[in-house]
């Protein structure tokens, strides 16, 4: 049997792992160690078993993960994201559809600091659902708004998936964190130009609210409140892009400027901040095994040549590189409705990447854009954990309603791949700038 025909059925055999609902991290370990030890026997495979988990998790490249990751849980913590969506719906929660157009705000402020989809959509289902409720609007455009701004998280820097895309490729972290914030902001547009589309075809969407805007005096104060959003992202992220930080100095800058933040304003007690850590150690733990078993995995299909083998025939066929890119994220978005996205990027990286990169396009800007096709995945059955994360907030919503209201959003993501596919330069020229 040759090493790639091995590499095929060592594919094949993950993705029949993961259905069987073995966790991601193991699948991965069990492949890759029963491939090697195929192809160049058990003393290399328990060599690289011995050495690998040693090499990844000691990575000092690796530490902007727990650092990003415990500076959005502080924040969401301590409560200050009810102080957030105030603000917002201050501004813009007067106009018709106002409470669905503040929760996709709120979302997208919230996810510039916590970086994670589960985290941004549990914090604003918890704040944004009961007060939708009580003003009577449907629930499948409250669940929708919330499930679509919960996908920001993992777009607008500091995002976790893009730092683990990063790590993976090789690709610069800073650059790939700030080419995020164009695609972010245009696909935030395009959610809110849905909701006054559906709330101006069917009125009984969004009933209007009876009382007006609010006085310049109280918006102004609630745009006070959000000081502690503002100055974090300017100074971790605002440091990246002026070259002040490394992604890494601006994690843990980040990281103590929350802890600083939410000791200043009391919002933090000793109790939250263990359930903070705690949340903290259980999610790069998490993460830290998938990457462990992804490197190892990656090992495997290295010495089976099949990356190699199959970039050869991709760069044989006679089609246009744009049919084959669209070939991809179809695949990728099919995948995304049955595995999650961390695990997803780190299966189909050491594959794709290669192909993407002979075929000559830019590995930042697909970075981005695979993100997005994978984050359709979050909002489609039959994983959907967006969706199941709202339904354990508000076990009173059919979770078919969810789903229902979730499918103008998908048509939104959809348009937003296609912008950016038409014009790479949205996610290209913030990166460009730095350099």
């Amino acid at each position: 049997m040759t090493p790639e025909m091995i590499g095929m059925i060592g594919i094949i055999g993950l993705v029949g792992l993961l259905l069987l609902k073995i966790p991601v991290g193991i699948a991965l370990i069990i492949i890759a160690l029963s491939g090697t030890t195929l192809i160049r026997g058990w003393d290399v495979a328990f060599s690289q078993l011995g050495r690998t988990p040693f090499d990844t998790a000691s990575s000092y490249s690796l530490s902007v993960i727990p650092l990003f990751i415990l500076m959005g849980m502080i924040l969401s913590y301590t409560g200050m994201g009810k102080d957030l969506y105030k603000a917002v719906d201050s501004w813009i929660g007067h106009w018709k559809g106002g409470l669905a157009m503040a929760t996709i705000g709120s979302a997208a402020i919230f996810s510039a600091i916590s970086g994670s989809l589960n985290a941004t959509t549990a914090t604003v289902s918890k704040i944004t659902l009961p007060e939708m409720e009580k003003y009577r609007y449907k629930p499948s455009l409250s669940t929708a708004c919330v499930a679509a701004g919960g996908t920001l998280g993992i777009l607008i820097p500091p995002s976790v998936i893009l730092i683990l895309y990063g790590i993976q490729t090789r690709e610069p972290i800073g650059e790939l964190l700030i080419a995020g914030i164009i695609p972010g902001m245009i696909q935030m547009l395009l959610f809110i130009l849905i909701v006054v589309f559906l709330v101006r075809r069917d009125p009984t969407l969004a009933p209007a609210r009876e009382e007006g805007s609010a006085l310049t005096t109280e918006k102004m104060t609630t745009l006070i409140r959000m000081w502690p959003f503002a100055t974090l992202f300017l100074i971790s992220i605002g440091g990246i892009y002026l070259g002040i930080f490394t992604p890494t100095e601006a994690a843990g800058v980040g990281a103590i400027s929350a802890l600083f933040f939410s000791l200043l304003t009391r919002k933090m007690n000793w109790h939250r901040l263990k359930l903070a850590f705690h949340e903290s150690v259980k999610l790069t733990a998490y993460i830290f095994f998938i990457l462990i078993g992804a490197t190892l995995f990656s090992q495997f299909l290295t010495i089976s040549r099949l990356p190699v083998e199959l970039t050869y025939l991709v760069s044989r066929l006679d089609l246009n590189h744009y049919i084959i890119l669209i070939g991809i994220l179809l695949a990728l978005f099919l995948l995304g409705c049955f595995i999650e996205g961390l695990s997803l990027i780190v299966l189909t990286i050491p594959i794709v990447y290669p192909i993407i990169l002979e075929l000559g396009f830019n590995g930042v800007w697909f970075g981005i854009i695979m993100v997005m096709a994978i984050n359709i995945g979050s909002l489609t059955p039959p994983l959907g954990i967006s969706i199941f994360v709202i339904k354990g907030v508000a076990p009173n919503i059919p979770v078919q309603t969810i789903f229902k209201g979730a499918i103008p959003m998908i048509v939104g993501m959809i348009i937003c791949i296609l912008i950016l596919i038409i014009f790479p330069s949205f996610v290209t020229i913030l990166p460009s700038l730095m350099r």
